[in-house]
């Protein structure tokens, strides 16, 4: 019998004190509605991807242990380590990843939280939000987990407003997959366009 991998999260929970009030002073992001994240229970935090430190706009809005589906290339450069001890998991994009799926549902299974982009990935385009991927909203589906959407909006630089916004949790349930990401897709959207009010005001 093939052994269970195991995610290391001793690094996560080293590293995000300091990590997380750096990250808060520099940038001084706006986070709204975090309260929508449940305290326990199996979630999946869904937003936009704009940025590479978006997981840390997401990461310093809870207390909870969030395990990101990341490229496998980050697992092969300098900082493999870093996302190794850290509780990311390793996605090979250039196939359907059984093997990232599997340990994200296991960790869904255990009542842990998974963060995922449904983008795919950064969104280097002029398009407001690129087309989202199923895995999310069927992992949702499969573990019956919580879907939290997020939107996050503004730039990465000093006085420059940056705002992520929380929305509110759902279940797939009896949705089709296809109905449940077309609803995670409109959610996002529509906290995005909230939060460009906000910036704009």
């Amino acid at each position: 019998m093939k052994k269970e991998k195991k995610l290391q999260t001793w690094g996560y929970k080293l590293f995000k004190p300091f990590l997380g009030f750096l990250f808060k002073i520099y940038y001084k992001p706006i986070i709204i509605n975090k309260e929508n994240i449940p305290l326990k229970g199996p979630i999946i935090i869904c937003a936009n991807h704009i940025h590479i430190l978006d997981q840390c706009s997401i990461i310093i809005s809870t207390k909870r242990v969030i395990h990101y589906m990341a490229k496998k290339e980050y697992f092969d450069g300098p900082y493999k380590w870093f996302f190794k001890i850290t509780g990311c998991i390793p996605v090979n994009r250039q196939i359907k990843d059984k093997n990232a799926s599997n340990l994200a549902i296991d960790v869904l299974n255990k009542e842990g939280a998974i963060g995922i982009f449904p983008e795919g990935t950064r969104n280097k385009t002029n398009e407001f939000l690129l087309p989202f991927k199923y895995g999310s909203v069927s992992m949702a589906k499969k573990t019956n987990a919580t879907i939290i959407p997020v939107g996050i909006t503004g730039k990465y630089k000093r006085k420059e407003k940056l705002v992520v916004r929380f929305g509110t949790p759902f279940k797939v349930d009896e949705m089709s997959i296809e109905d449940a990401n077309k609803k995670l897709y409109n959610e996002i959207s529509n906290l995005m366009k909230e939060n460009i009010k906000l910036i704009e005001k």
